[in-house]
C-alpha cells in the first residue's frame, strides 16, 4: 500500500511527458492571447501562405528556423556533430547514452543537457564547427517549400533558433543571406565554454532584435512563420501581425532543397562524418567502429601481401569497389597500351581523396602491365601515409624550379600521376589547376575521378592528416570511378603553341565536363582560409605549448636562483632584510650607469673580451639589449658567447638580473 502514491506520481509524470506537444500548443495560444505588449496575432495554417504570395513582398519576416525552414525539427544530429568533431568520440558517445533522458525531460531541459555535454570545456577561440561542418548538414536538411516561403519576403528577414547562436550564425548569414539571427549565447569563462546558455531575455540575440525597430527596418507589419510545438519563443512572435503555423504533417511532403538554389554554393566543408548522425545512425556508427578497425587491418595486410590482381579482388569483396571507364570502344585503351610501352606518360586527375593515385594504378592494370613503374606526385601528404603507400610517391616542395626538375626526372623513369588542384575537394567542384604540369611534356592524359564514401570522410583540413587513410579504409563501402579520357592533342599543349595556363584550363574543362562538375578559380589557399581553424590539436599547436611551458620553467628557475643568491648573501652578511634591500639599492642605484662594458663584465665567462668590438659596431647599450643573434654572428661573436649575451639581455629586460657593482666589504 505504501508504494501506491509513488506509482500515482510516476503515472502523472509519464502523462505529462506523453502529452508535451499538446500542452505546448495550448501554451502558445494562451500566451499569445494574454500578451500585454502587443495585439493578438492571427494564427493561420501554412497552406494559406501560398495563396497570399503578394503579401510578403515588402514586409518583415520572422521565422523559426527548425520549425519553418528545416525538414526535420530534431536538433540532436547537429549537437552530436559538435560533440564528435569538436570534443571527440567519447563526448559523442556520452551524448548518445543520454538521448533517452533528453527525450523524457522535455524540450527546454533536453536542450540544456545537450548544450552542456557538447560545449563544456571547449575553447571559444578554436570552435569552428559552426562554420566548417554544420552548414553542409543544415543545407541538406532545408526544405524546398520552406526555403521558397522564406525567400518570397522582400523585406528584412529575422531567423529565430532554439540552438545556440554560435552553431547556426554562419549558416544563416553567410549561406542563406539572413540579416538577423535571434538565438541564445553561451556563457564563457577564461576563454572556455561553460556549457550553459544565457536566458532568453538577457541573450544578445534578443538584444539584436531590439535594434531592428531603431534602424527603421520594422516599420512595416511583421509576418511570422512558426511551428505548433514552438514554446520557447512565443514572446518574440507576439509582435507579429499574422503568424503562419507549419505542422509536421506538412513538412513530411517537403522536398530537399536542390543544390542549384543555394544562395551561396557549398564548396568547402570539414569534418569526418559523411552521413547525418541521427540517433539510429549514430548507434550504428559506434557499433561499426570496432569492426571497422578490424576490417582496416585486414584490408591493409592483404593488399601488401597478396599479388596485385588478387588483392584487387579481395578489396572489391570487402566493399572497396572501383570502376574504370574507357570511352570510344577500346581505341583509347589501345592507345594507352602503346603509349605506356614508350614511357613518360603524365596522368592528370582531379583530387578527391588521398587514394586517387592508388585506385588509378589498380584500374590501369587492365590496360598496362603492372610491372611498369607509376609514381604519384603529392603536395601535402603526411609522412605516415607516404611510408605505407603501395606505390612510389614524390613530394613536391612548392618551389617551382625544384619541382619542375623533379617532374622531368620522374618522367624519364616512367609514368607519373599528378593532381594539379593541390588539395582535395569533396563537393562537385573543380579547383584551379596549377599549370606546372603543362610545361614539362605533351604526353598528357586527363583522368576524371569521382569518389563516394558511406560513413567517414578520408580527408581533413584541420585534423590529423595521418589518420586520413585510417578513416577512409574504415568505411563499410566506398566507390571510386575513374574515367580515362583521350590523350591531349599536340595542338592543345605548350609545344603546340598554347600557353601553360590555357593547357591547364583546358584539362580542367575536360574533366569537369566528364564528371558534370563546375569549374572554379579557387585555390588551395582559399580552402585553408575558410577551413584553417583546427578542430583537433595539431603538431604545431602542441609544439608551441611545450615550448611555452619549457620557457616558463626556465624563467621560474632563474627567479629561484636569484632568490637563493639573495638569501645566501643575507645569511653571510649577518644583516637584516632591510639592510640587504638598502645595500642592493645602493649597488644598483642611479649612481651606477650600466653600459656595454659594465654589462659584459657582469656576464663574465670571457664575454668581456668583446667590449671594444660591440662598442664600435653597436655603440648603445639599449641597442644591444634588442640585438638578434644574426647581428652578433655577423660581428664575429662566438656561438657560446652569443647565447650568454642573449640570455642575460633577456633577464635584464625583465628586471631579473643586473650587473653587480664592486663587492661590498663586510
Amino acid at each position: 500500500m505504501a508504494g501506491k502514491p509513488y506509482n500515482f506520481k510516476f503515472f502523472l509524470f509519464m502523462q505529462k511527458v506523453l502529452f508535451t506537444r499538446t500542452w505546448n500548443k495550448i501554451y502558445i495560444q494562451r500566451k499569445a492571447s494574454s500578451s500585454p505588449h502587443a495585439s493578438q496575432p492571427d494564427f493561420n495554417k501554412y497552406p494559406f501562405l501560398g495563396k497570399g504570395q503578394g503579401t510578403l513582398l515588402n514586409k518583415t519576416l520572422m521565422f523559426h528556423m527548425e520549425g519553418a525552414l528545416l525538414k526535420s525539427s530534431s536538433v540532436f544530429p547537429y549537437f552530436l556533430l559538435v560533440a564528435f568533431e569538436a570534443g571527440g568520440p567519447l563526448r559523442a558517445f556520452t551524448l548518445l547514452l543520454l538521448y533517452p533522458i533528453v527525450c523524457l525531460v522535455g524540450k527546454e531541459w533536453g536542450l540544456k543537457i545537450m548544450v552542456f555535454v557538447c560545449f563544456v570545456g571547449l575553447k571559444e577561440a578554436s570552435f569552428s564547427v559552426g562554420r566548417t561542418v554544420l552548414p553542409k548538414f543544415l543545407l541538406e536538411n532545408v526544405g524546398n517549400e520552406g526555403f521558397d516561403m522564406v525567400m518570397k519576403c522582400g523585406g528584412t528577414k529575422i531567423a529565430v533558433t532554439d540552438m545556440p547562436r554560435v552553431m547556426v550564425d554562419c549558416f544563416l548569414k553567410d549561406y542563406l543571406r539572413i540579416e538577423y539571427v535571434v538565438g541564445r549565447e553561451l556563457k564563457v569563462v577564461c576563454g572556455h565554454f561553460l556549457g550553459l546558455m544565457e536566458d532568453i531575455k538577457t541573450s544578445s540575440g534578443s538584444m539584436e532584435l531590439e535594434k531592428v525597430p531603431r534602424e527603421g527596418k520594422m516599420d512595416s507589419p511583421v509576418i511570422g512563420i512558426s511551428c505548433f510545438n514552438n514554446s520557447l519563443h512565443h514572446q518574440l512572435f507576439s509582435c507579429c501581425e499574422v503568424v503562419y503555423m507549419v505542422s509536421e504533417a506538412d513538412k513530411k511532403n517537403w522536398q530537399t532543397l536542390p543544390r542549384e538554389k543555394y544562395p551561396r554554393p557549398l564548396i568547402f566543408h570539414d569534418g569526418r562524418l559523411s552521413l547525418r548522425p541521427t540517433p539510429i545512425a549514430t548507434l550504428f556508427i559506434f557499433m561499426w567502429i570496432p569492426f571497422g578497425i578490424f576490417l582496416l587491418l585486414v584490408r591493409a595486410i592483404v593488399f601488401f601481401l597478396l599479388p596485385y590482381k588478387l588483392s584487387i579482388l579481395f578489396l572489391h569483396f570487402t566493399g572497396l569497389r572501383g570502376t574504370l571507364i574507357i570511352p570510344d570502344d577500346g581505341r583509347v585503351s589501345n592507345e594507352l597500351k602503346q603509349l605506356s610501352k614508350e614511357g613518360g606518360l603524365l596522368y592528370v586527375c582531379n583530387h578527391r581523396t588521398l587514394l586517387d593515385p592508388v585506385y588509378l594504378s589498380m584500374g590501369l592494370v587492365q590496360v598496362r602491365p603492372p610491372s611498369l613503374s607509376l609514381a604519384a606526385v603529392t603536395y601535402s601528404l603526411s609522412r605516415v601515409t607516404e611510408l605505407f603507400a603501395p606505390i612510389r610517391t614524390v613530394r613536391l616542395t612548392r618551389n617551382r624550379e625544384k619541382d619542375s626538375k623533379m617532374i622531368e626526372k620522374q618522367l624519364q623513369q616512367g609514368d607519373i600521376v599528378i593532381c594539379p588542384e593541390g588539395t582535395t575537394c569533396r563537393e562537385p567542384y573543380l579547383l584551379r589547376f596549377s599549370p606546372l604540369f603543362a610545361e614539362k611534356t605533351d604526353r598528357i592524359v586527363p583522368v576524371a575521378i569521382d569518389f563516394h564514401v558511406s560513413m567517414f570522410y578520408g580527408t581533413t583540413a584541420g585534423g590529423y592528416k595521418s589518420l586520413d587513410p585510417v578513416f577512409l579504409l574504415m568505411n563499410p563501402t566506398s566507390h571510386c570511378s575513374a574515367t580515362i579520357l583521350e590523350k591531349l592533342p599536340k595542338s592543345y599543349t605548350c609545344k603546340g603553341g598554347k600557353s601553360k595556363f590555357e593547357v591547364a584550363n583546358h584539362v580542367q574543362a575536360l574533366i569537369g565536363k566528364a564528371l558534370n562538375f563546375e569549374c572554379t578559380s579557387l585555390t588551395r589557399k582559399d580552402k585553408y582560409m575558410i577551413l584553417a581553424v583546427s578542430v583537433w590539436p595539431t603538431a604545431k599547436w602542441i609544439r608551441g605549448r611545450v615550448m611555452g611551458l619549457v620557457e616558463g620553467f626556465r624563467l621560474l628557475l632563474s627567479v629561484i636562483k636569484e632568490l637563493e643568491y639573495a638569501i645566501s648573501y643575507l645569511i653571510m652578511s649577518g644583516g637584516t632584510g632591510k639592510e640587504l634591500i638598502e645595500q642592493h639599492r645602493l649597488s644598483l642605484g642611479s649612481s651606477m650607469k650600466v653600459g656595454i662594458p659594465e654589462f659584459l663584465n657582469g656576464v663574465g665567462h670571457g664575454v668581456e673580451t668583446h667590449v671594444a668590438k660591440l662598442e664600435s659596431e653597436i655603440g648603445d647599450f639599449q641597442k644591444l639589449l634588442v640585438t638578434r643573434t644574426l647581428k652578433l654572428k655577423k660581428i664575429g661573436i662566438p656561438c657560446k658567447h652569443r647565447k650568454l649575451i642573449l640570455k642575460y639581455a633577456h633577464k635584464y629586460r625583465l628586471g631579473l638580473w643586473r650587473p653587480r657593482a664592486e663587492p661590498v666589504k663586510v
